[in-house]
C-alpha cells in the first residue's frame, strides 16, 4: 500500500463517545479474534491478563468470570495481533475465518431510521461493509452487506446513539 492511500487510524476516534456511558451486555459478549471454539477457550485460558494488556486500542476487558472479552464500545479492532502473540496458551487459530464469531446489528435507535441524517457508522467503515441507500422523501438509511464485514467495531463506538450491537452467531454452540 503505498503512503498515498495508508490509512490515518489516529484520527479515528474522533467521534467516539466515552465508553462509560454504554454497557456490555453479556448475552453478547464477544470473545477475541480468532477463538473458533468457546469451550476450548474458557478451558485452557488461564485469565492472566496478557492479552488485555497487550492490547494496543485497550478493547480487551475481563467478562464474567474473568475471562478476557472486547469491548467494541471502546473502540474497535485492529487485527494487531498483540493478543495472539501474548497469550502464552494455544488458544488462537489465525487461519479461522471469519475473525469474530459475531454479527453487527442495527436497531431502531438508529438517527437515519429517525429521519435525523447521520452517517458515522459508514465513515468508520474500512471495509464499506455499512453503506446508505438513498430513499425517496427521507434521509437514506444503513444497509449492512454482512459478506463485507470484519468484525472490526469500528462502528459500534462511533454510534451517538448506541443503535449498533455486535451479536453472536451461533451462541448456542458454546
Amino acid at each position: 500500500m503505498s503512503q498515498d492511500n495508508a490509512i490515518d487510524h489516529s484520527k479515528r476516534g474522533f467521534f467516539r463517545r466515552l465508553s462509560s456511558q454504554k454497557n456490555i451486555n453479556p448475552l453478547t459478549q464477544q470473545r477475541l479474534p480468532w477463538v473458533e471454539n468457546e469451550l476450548v477457550f474458557t478451558s485452557k485460558c488461564t485469565r492472566c491478563e496478557k492479552c488485555i494488556n497487550a492490547c494496543e486500542e485497550n478493547i480487551i476487558v475481563k467478562g464474567d468470570g474473568g475471562f478476557p472479552i472486547v469491548d467494541f464500545t471502546k473502540g474497535e479492532c485492529t487485527f494487531c495481533e498483540g493478543c495472539v502473540n501474548s497469550c502464552p496458551e494455544a488458544l488462537f487459530d489465525l487461519t479461522a475465518e471469519p475473525v469474530f464469531s459475531h454479527k453487527i446489528s442495527i436497531n431502531e435507535n438508529c438517527l437515519a431510521k429517525k429521519s435525523v441524517e447521520c452517517r458515522s457508522c459508514s465513515d468508520m467503515c474500512e471495509t464499506q461493509a455499512i453503506r446508505f441507500q438513498l430513499q425517496l422523501g427521507s434521509v437514506a438509511q444503513p444497509k449492512i452487506n454482512f459478506d463485507a464485514c470484519n468484525g472490526c467495531g469500528g462502528c459500534v463506538a462511533v454510534c451517538p446513539t448506541s443503535a449498533i450491537s455486535m451479536t453472536l452467531e451461533d451462541s448456542t454452540s458454546c
